[in-house]
This record gives C-alpha cells, structure tokens and sequence, in this order.
C-alpha cells in the first residue's frame, strides 16, 4: 500500500507511512462490527446467519449511504491481520455459515493475509466479498483462491449519476469489469442444501426517478452473464445522509417503480431473483454506535420468487 491502487481511485497515496486517499483508510484495518446477521439474501443469511465483517472506511462514498456512520465518519477499531483471522473463528464457532466482509475494498491486502492465515489453520467455510463494485480488476485478481462468493452492488448506469452521487465518473466502466472478473473466478452461484457454496450473486438498490439506470443494468447482465445469474433487487432506498441535499434523492421509492423493475426481469427470463418488501426498508438500517446495530424483526425480509415465464 505504499503507493495506493486498490480501487479505481488510484490515489497513489503511501498508506503504509500514514497518508490517506480519498477514503480516508489507513495502513491498519478499521472493523465498526462483527457478528451474526440474518438480513442477507437466504442463501447466503441460511438459518444460522451470515458472519458479517463490517469494514470502515468505504472507498465509494455515497451521499445516500444508509451506513454513514463508518463509510463516512470511520467509526470502528482498530484490527490486525491476526485478530481478525481470529475474528473469522469465532465467528464459525457460533455458527455462521460463511465469513462475509462488507466493505473490504480499501484493505484487500490484509484482509487475503488474514484469509491466508485461517485457511492455513484449517478454517472451511466459504467467504464472501461483499463490495460495492468500485474495484479494480487487479485487485480482484489477486483473490483468486482466497474468495469463494462474490456480492457486488451493481449501483449505476450513467457516469453522470455516479459522479453525482459517488464522484465516480468511471463506476459504470470499473464495475462491469469488476463484475465479468469475478463472474470468471467463481461462476455462477451454487447452492448446496440451500446454501451458497460459491459463485455470483449481484445486488441492485433501486433509486427513485430511474436515478440508478436499473433498466439498462439488467440487459447488461442478461447480455453478459446471462438469465441464470443470482440477482438480488433491493427496495431498501432511505433519504438518509446528505440524501436530502438533492432533491432527487429526497424520497423513496414507490411500488410502481419497484414492481416494474420485478416484472421486467420476469419478461427478460431472470431464473434467480431475490425481492425486498418496500415496508421493511427502515429495518435494514443500522445504527453502528450500538453493541447490536441490527434490528431483529429486519430477519427474513428478503426472499426469492419464481419466474412464471420459465
């Protein structure tokens, strides 16, 4: 990390000597939670849960982010590659069907050393790298071997969104590369009793007023990974953050909006489809400044339907 690369930033910043790029991260990863979670998609929540690792800083930086506290504000401790290793055993001790890092991007370096470790020590249970996208492929190569499922956010279409809401003009580009390389170390997802064991899901947040292009992003995965690919469109949009400094992000979404982007992926052929209800969108909302930042009644609320063209 002594000249910084990680992410389509390209900051080029000496991290290991204590500069910090647009992220804001460090040259020592910063954890805001850990813990078993049961609001992700059901194969990877199962029904003992995810063992999610949440990550602060956050190397894309949405106005919207419902997880402020530490994309934002940093929040979290301090950990090393070793206490996090050891972080990953405790939290298959409790049950956790696979170790899930959210928000891994800015550390990918000490976090492959801290999968390195407990899969030496004999740790057999898949990883998830839960990204926004916003990923250089390089990167992404690099984890070959070590990451068996891959959960990236598709969040835009047009530059011209991304760098309003993201200052990424080049998001589109860097997450559809991002995306097919992934697609090429893992695969599709596979499911094993229900639960993922490897492969693609990708998630999809809709934004009101068509802001996100989720149109334009569904035929680009049809036409590039295919109708059988594991997608999760989420309802889940809050005004939260610096939100209500533009207008067009100052509500939710509707139940027009959302059920025309289910049905089109119905009519594209889509086999794998995850849905939200519009209602429980303010119980996936954390809160990081407490010891369980999750509300329990957010258990459940996403689910799979069928396709009934198939």
């Amino acid at each position: 990390m002594s000249q910084c690369a990680l992410c389509p930033r390209n900051c080029r910043v000496n991290r290991a000597e204590g500069e910090r790029g647009y992220c804001g991260s460090g040259s020592t990863m910063v954890v805001a939670h850990w813990g078993l979670h049961f609001g992700e998609e059901p194969p990877i929540s199962g029904v003992k849960g995810s063992g999610n690792v949440f990550f602060s800083p956050c190397n894309l930086r949405c106005v919207f982010c419902q997880n402020y506290q530490i994309s934002h504000k940093r929040l979290g401790k301090e950990v090393s590659p070793e206490q996090l290793a050891e972080i990953f055993f405790r939290l298959k001790a409790a049950g956790a069907h696979n170790i899930n890092l959210i928000s891994p991007t800015p550390y990918a370096p000490l976090i492959a050393h801290a999968i390195g470790r407990a899969k030496d020590q004999s740790l057999r249970i898949p990883f998830v790298y839960n990204t926004n996208a916003y990923e250089n492929v390089s990167t992404i190569e690099t984890l070959d071997g070590l990451i068996d499922i891959y959960l990236p956010d598709f969040k835009y279409a047009h530059a011209h969104i991304a760098t309003r809401l993201s200052a990424a003009e080049d998001y589109p580009a860097s997450a559809r590369a991002a995306i097919l390389a992934m697609k090429k170390q893992v695969g599709d997802l596979v499911l094993e009793d229900g639960l993922a064991k490897r492969g693609l899901l990708i998630r999809h947040l809709v934004l009101p007023g068509k802001l996100a292009g989720t149109k334009r992003i569904i035929r680009w995965i049809k036409e590039h990974l295919g109708t059988q690919t594991y997608l999760s469109l989420m309802a889940q949009y809050q005004p939260l953050y610096g939100a209500t400094d533009f207008p067009m992000l100052k509500r939710k979404i509707t139940d027009r909006e959302y059920d025309t982007l289910v049905e089109l992926l119905l009519e594209e052929g889509f086999e794998n489809v995850f849905i939200q209800e519009l209602e429980s969108a303010p119980l996936f909302v954390p809160d990081f400044e407490k010891e369980n930042p999750f509300k329990e009644e957010g258990v459940g609320r996403l689910k799979q339907i069928l396709n009934p063209n198939l």
